[in-house]
């Protein structure tokens, strides 16, 4: 049986995203990266996304993935950081204190993060695991999302295991359901209505810490990348279509 008055909350999001605001900050996005700023004065077009310096086409869809010259496993978000460091010259801690916009300012961080994901809109979500720390951090990801902790005794898969959950008009995905994975993981960076602005995975990771009353988990931390590359793993194939358009 079809989850009671799923085909309305279709329609009302195919009728949000008709005028979804999200594209508004992939025009932002775009004039950030490619314009120069920070201390050093340069654009981002000489960031190595995992295809070559300034290739953005098809980047995010192997994303993360292990990067050399960082020695680590890096996710879009971190992998911007480290750009915005080593070739803007930007102070990191300052980067990571703004990564998420407030009411009172905008974050730079989801426009070039929703900007780069667009580039590989239509493109099937790829990751390799080829290396070993990749291997390892995607096993990593995977203990967490089932590991119950806090002061609610809850996990990731308390609220994404199981069938016709939802919070409010937000339909939870089912992480036994590659389907659903792969929708949502192809769906994201999101333009979240009630926050009006456009959220990335990192900020996802963060919300449902911050929700299970766990403590803060720290921005493009190795945690957060982890449970990223179990989930895009988990969601393999699925087809980018970013900005979507949230509650």
């Amino acid at each position: 049986m079809p989850e009671e008055g799923a085909d309305s909350i279709a329609d009302y999001r195919r009728m949000l995203r008709e005028g979804n605001p999200g594209e508004l900050w992939v025009a932002r996005g775009q004039q950030l990266f490619h314009a120069p700023r920070g201390p050093n004065a340069v654009s981002l077009e000489a960031c190595d996304l995992g295809l070559g310096a300034g290739v953005l086409d098809g980047a995010y869809a192997a994303l993360p993935r292990y990067f050399e010259d960082a020695g680590r496993v890096q996710d879009l978000e971190s992998r911007l950081v480290h750009c915005m460091v080593n070739l803007q010259g930007f102070d990191r801690a300052q980067l990571l204190q703004d990564a998420f916009s407030t009411g009172e300012r905008e974050s730079d961080m989801e426009a070039l993060a929703v900007y780069v994901a667009s580039r590989s809109n239509g493109m099937p979500l790829d990751v390799q695991l080829e290396h070993p720390r990749e291997l390892e951090l995607y096993r990593i990801g995977e203990t967490l999302f089932h590991r119950r902790s806090g002061p609610l005794d809850m996990s990731c898969a308390t609220c994404h295991s199981r069938e016709s959950r939802r919070i409010r008009l937000q339909t939870l995905m089912n992480i036994n359901s590659p389907v659903q994975v792969r929708e949502v993981m192809g769906s994201w960076p999101t333009y979240r209505v009630s926050h009006g602005t456009v959220r990335t995975l990192q900020h996802r990771m963060w919300d449902c810490h911050w929700q299970m009353r766990l403590p803060d988990v720290e921005y493009v931390s190795d945690a957060t990348v982890a449970l990223i590359l179990y989930l895009t793993e988990q969601g393999r194939g699925g087809v980018i279509d970013v900005p979507s358009i949230r509650r």
